[in-house]
């Protein structure tokens, strides 16, 4: 499932690389044991992905005796520094799974194996999901898992409230939050963050829609554009309007209040399917998804995972051979089913529930459009800077224009 981490700068990274005496280049450990001679190879997971893996691995290794995969889950909550103080110290796993806010500052320490393309097919995966591996048009790491973000509405309170369909722009979206409240008596019309960590997440699918961006693929901060200011003036109208809370408490999780009526929309990924059916048992049939209402177009951010093999693996060739594994048509649906993680391969949705199913058939249809962040190595400092802006204008301490053109000066120093 997705996580929300955050990394720390490249430069700690570096220095500790450096204090640790490895070179940015890294090594490339040689010609490595062959695919099929007996060997074990390494594998960081991070999170239930870890807990899955191990199940998938012992399966993998009947299929292939000679070779063993050890699994080591780790935590989300350490998993960059665990990450880091390997790279350092030139013990990275053989193979290890990597976000896309990771790839930028682990490719620049050169740890990373460039992705062997004649093993991976870029058009087997989503484009965006094999967008967030690539650093500088090298890919570094294999799609592993796909999520993006979609529209959560309560259908039964949209009736009430005279709306009988999914809104598909933004003034329909609006509409809907405030009939919502005053038809339909909900104590908010939409669910999206005011401020804090991560506030992005949020503000993505209202500046991606309105053609904005926040850095763009020449690596030139963007985010005073006339689309990145019309998007958070929309953002912020949510909140001058009251039809969102302009405070909530760090860690709040939607889903009760969306089952009790207090919250009737929000914009949240694949795991809220699960979350909901498992915890919200009142409101089955009450609910439904929708794309990303668009202003020029329907876009949402794209997350998940990739996996990449360390530079210094004496393994390669069978590390190889294990991610083709996990990311193959057959591999994806059944990763699918026992993490319901999306595929990153768009092959594996041609047939049973991801085929069938129209809620995930919505997830798929966001992903053709998704789009990733660039893989910069101070991206997190960069939407740092993204959030505080958010916060000024919805705490009503700025205007758009002017939070987004300190965010440009900010965030202008950091890409030089």
């Amino acid at each position: 499932m997705p996580r929300t981490t955050r990394t720390v700068s490249i430069g700690i990274a570096v220095a500790a690389a450096l204090t640790f005496g490895v070179t940015a280049c890294g090594s490339s450990g040689g010609d490595g044991v062959a695919a099929d001679e007996k060997q074990t190879i390494t594998v960081w997971a991070m999170g239930a992905e870890g807990e899955k893996l191990t199940d998938v691995a012992k399966e993998y290794t009947k299929a292939n005796p000679n070779v063993t995969v050890k699994v080591t889950p780790v935590g989300w909550d350490v998993a960059h520094q665990k990450l880091v103080s390997a790279a350092a110290a030139g013990t990275l796993p053989d193979v290890a799974q990597m976000g896309g806010s990771y790839m930028g500052e682990f490719a620049e320490l050169g740890v990373l194996e460039p992705v062997d393309t004649k093993k991976f097919d870029e058009k087997d995966f989503f484009p965006s999901g094999w967008k967030q591996g690539e650093v500088d048009g090298q890919a570094y790491g294999v799609p592993w898992y796909v999520d993006t973000r979609v529209l959560y509405y309560r259908t039964d309170l949209a009736e009430k409230a005279g709306v009988t369909k999914a809104p598909t722009n933004w003034k329909e979206m609006q509409d809907l939050a405030t009939a919502y409240q005053k038809k339909a008596g909900t104590k908010w019309g939409l669910s999206i963050q005011p401020s804090g960590l991560d506030t992005v997440q949020n503000f993505y699918s209202f500046l991606y829609s309105a053609g904005g961006e926040i850095v763009d693929a020449k690596g030139k901060a963007v985010i005073d554009s006339p689309e990145a200011v019309k998007a958070l003036k929309e953002y912020g109208s949510y909140f001058d309007k009251g039809l969102s809370n302009k405070s909530v408490q760090p860690g709040y999780d939607v889903v009760k209040d969306f089952g009790n009526g207090r919250v009737p929309m929000f914009f949240g990924g694949p795991w809220h399917v699960t979350l909901l059916n498992e915890s919200q048992p009142q409101i089955e049939g009450k609910w439904a998804v929708a794309n990303v209402p668009a202003d020029k177009s329907s876009v949402s951010m794209a997350g998940g995972s990739s996996l990449v093999i360390s530079k210094d693996s004496e393994h390669k060739a069978a590390a190889t051979e294990f991610i083709k594994y996990l990311t193959d048509t057959k591999g994806q649906a059944d990763w699918y089913k026992r993490t319901k993680d999306l595929p990153a391969n768009t092959s594996a949705w041609t047939s049973g529930d991801l085929a069938d199913d129209t809620t995930l058939q919505v997830f798929k249809k966001q992903m053709d459009t998704a789009k990733a962040s660039p893989s910069l190595s101070n991206w997190t400092e960069i939407t740092d800077k993204v959030d505080q802006a958010i916060g000024k204008v919805t705490q009503g301490k700025a205007s758009a224009e002017d939070a987004l053109k300190t965010a440009q000066s900010e965030i202008e120093a950091l890409v030089k």
